[in-house]
């Protein structure tokens, strides 16, 4: 399937599949940025490893994204949750996450096809970021938030066990650091902010 023509799998004409898989997993996350966002699945993106690059204000260390993995390592997968939202639901989770259409946010729209337990396939979109540079570990407090999204939507055992074991460090200053506003909603930090 096209996976950049292939939207039927979205159901309503008026919603759109969103892949979760760090961060915005969080219920309680979604729930302060999104209206209505409803579960699907969890879900898994084959061929792909969960990485941390940039800066995330909020929380401190690195902000997370998906990178393919090459030959031998596509067995590996990401895990995340599935999630339906309107179109305003993701207009404001587009502005909660500095995603901008014309390439200047700290994210950008990448379509995608995820996997579910059953096997059935389906078309969304994910937040990935576009300049990488050398990784940073998330703080540690942003790794346990995402835990927390991790295991409150029931993603297999084995995923949770490796998020447990990547890389971390404390964060250098109180987080989560409510400080950059946008319209009233708190944003991430963009890769032109972080470089000061």
């Amino acid at each position: 399937m096209d996976i950049t023509t292939g939207f039927e799998h979205y159901g309503r004409k008026d919603r759109q599949y969103y892949f979760a898989y760090g961060s915005n997993m969080n219920p309680k996350q979604m729930a302060e940025r999104c209206f209505a966002a409803r579960v699907v699945c969890a879900a898994c993106l084959p061929w792909y490893r969960l990485a941390f690059y940039g800066h995330n204000r909020v929380w401190d260390g690195g902000q997370e994204t998906v990178v393919q993995t090459p030959g031998p390592d596509k067995d590996q997968a990401v895990w995340g949750v599935l999630y339906e939202l309107s179109f305003s639901d993701a207009a404001s989770l587009d502005l909660w996450c500095s995603v901008r259409l014309d390439g200047g946010g700290a994210y950008f729209h990448y379509p995608v096809l995820v996997v579910d337990a059953t096997g059935s396939e389906h078309t969304a979109v994910l937040y990935k970021k576009d300049v990488l540079g050398q990784a940073v570990p998330p703080s540690s407090e942003y790794l346990t938030h995402i835990l927390a999204g991790a295991r409150g939507n029931g993603l297999p055992g084995p995923y949770v066990n490796h998020l447990e074991k990547l890389q971390s460090v404390p964060a250098r200053y109180p987080v989560p650091k409510r400080d950059t506003l946008l319209r009233g909603v708190l944003r991430e930090s963009t890769c032109a902010e972080c470089a000061g």
